[in-house]
């Protein structure tokens, strides 16, 4: 399993993260922000836990963010 991190109030919304790894990521029309689906929020902080078969594709997504505010791990 692999936990992802995102500090969605720092997003400014590049749109990166949703090219490399469209189905954990989407943007919100609402606020021109990324936002990590199935993912449970805690202070504007939101975290997914999903199965290591998307590790490649968010970790990308974590290294090309302009602004670092992707995490992922494995646990």
């Amino acid at each position: 399993m692999i936990r992802i991190t995102h500090h969605r109030a720092k997003c400014i919304g590049c749109n990166y993260c949703v090219e490399v790894a469209p189905f954990r990521w989407v943007m919100d029309e609402s606020d021109g922000k990324s936002s990590l689906t199935d993912a449970k929020s805690k202070k504007n902080i939101f975290i997914a836990v999903v199965s290591d078969d998307e590790y490649n594709h968010n970790k990308e997504a974590a290294e090309i963010c302009p602004v670092n505010i992707i995490k992922v791990e494995k646990i």
